[in-house]
């Protein structure tokens, strides 16, 4: 695959020319020198995950040569256990603690260079009492390493991720919730159906649907060719997935991006890390049959969508029943969890909340806001 043009995204010229003149207030003379750093790579730089988690790990699989990245953050109550979507990995979950410093009146404490994050993370910190997030990099993604990161199967991602809680928790683990988003949101379904993890008492799937992502099946390639493939800089590949990628969110996509690329050594850039054009052959598998399986899950439910047009028939009928609970949420693009870290943070904890998961059954008072629909 050719890479594509770099030209757009080289670094604006910040020196502007003004007329020349002696009487100028706006000539050279009058003008004092710009600083080197340029705003954009300030406004765009790279966050690193310790603001957000506690503890990253390296989660070594029994008789396998694979090993799991995973990271932790809080220390008691239920485990809110994060699968990201293709081509993500697991820092999509820092916004989970992005949310709760909104929830808390704390946003803006924060400014471009990332300050104000000790005072957001210690309000952050009463949400941690009450729960803690897992967040998994899958095969192939972020800094996971396995025996065949281009095997992306549901049948071996749902394997890695079974494999990864028990070598976790053992056989008895705390009470969990998946959250699963995009094909994360299928592994996670999967994961659920096979009834094999002890104490699940909750699934949460992000904005994918069986009839909308079969039919997006045909056009994926095309999407994925489509993208700005190569990147001069880290800086520069967050600024693209704000301004003509998939995120709206600048402070989530510069804890996110990062970990999802690579450096290409012969071209001297930065590539993706996860070959998802080299995956074709898993698409199908992991969205056929979603519907009526996540009907069949025997935990509490919940499906977060960007939008209506998103359900399809099996889902329709099944959110008329009253099988699982549907919250639209509004103004997003894909990456719910990134683009309105405080809502999808907030119908996280409600739904822990109202369905009492925990030790002795979590109350979380004060929670339910306006995201409520």
């Amino acid at each position: 695959m050719e890479p594509a043009p770099l030209s757009s995204l080289q670094e604006e010229d910040v020196e502007e020319r003004e007329p020349a003149g002696e009487d100028s207030a706006f000539s050279a003379a009058a003008v004092p020198p710009r600083p080197a750093t340029h705003q954009s790579q300030h406004k765009y730089a790279p966050l690193d995950w310790s603001a957000y988690f506690d503890e990253e790990r390296r989660v070594a699989i029994p008789g396998t040569d694979d090993v799991f990245n995973v990271y932790t953050a809080g220390s008691e109550g239920p485990v809110v256990f994060c699968l990201h979507g293709g081509g993500y990995s697991g820092y999509v979950c820092a916004a989970v603690y992005l949310g709760t410093f909104d929830m808390f009146g704390q946003s803006d404490c924060v400014n471009a260079n990332g300050s104000g994050l000790a005072e957001m993370l210690s309000m952050a910190s009463r949400i941690k009492d009450k729960a803690r997030v897992v967040a998994m990099d899958l095969r192939g993604h972020g800094k996971s390493t396995t025996s065949d990161d281009l095997d992306l199967s549901i049948e071996t991602l749902t394997n890695d991720v079974i494999a990864v809680i028990r070598t976790m928790y053992g056989d008895s683990p705390p009470a969990i919730i998946l959250v699963g988003h995009s094909m994360g949101g299928s592994v996670a379904v999967h994961v659920a159906a096979r009834k094999e993890i002890r104490n699940l008492h909750g699934l949460v799937v992000v904005d994918v649907v069986e009839g909308t992502a079969m039919a997006s099946l045909v056009h994926m390639q095309k999407i994925l060719a489509n993208r700005v493939q190569h990147f001069p800089s880290i800086e520069k590949a967050i600024e693209w997935s704000v301004k003509g990628g998939p995120l709206r969110n600048i402070e989530s996509a510069r804890v996110s991006i990062p970990s999802t690329l690579k450096y290409n050594e012969s071209q001297g850039c930065y590539s993706y890390r996860t070959g998802l054009e080299e995956t074709e052959k898993y698409w199908k598998g992991w969205y056929e049959g979603l519907s009526d399986k996540f009907l069949s899950c025997p935990v509490q439910k919940i499906l977060l969508l960007a939008g209506t047009d998103r359900l399809d028939r099996a889902l329709t009928i099944g959110q008329m029943q009253g099988k699982f609970q549907m919250i639209v949420v509004r103004h997003t693009g894909h990456a719910i969890q990134e683009d309105v870290p405080e809502e999808f943070a907030s119908h996280i904890l409600n739904f822990i909340s109202r369905n009492k998961i925990g030790p002795n059954g979590v109350e979380i008072p004060g929670l339910i806001k306006k995201w409520g629909r």
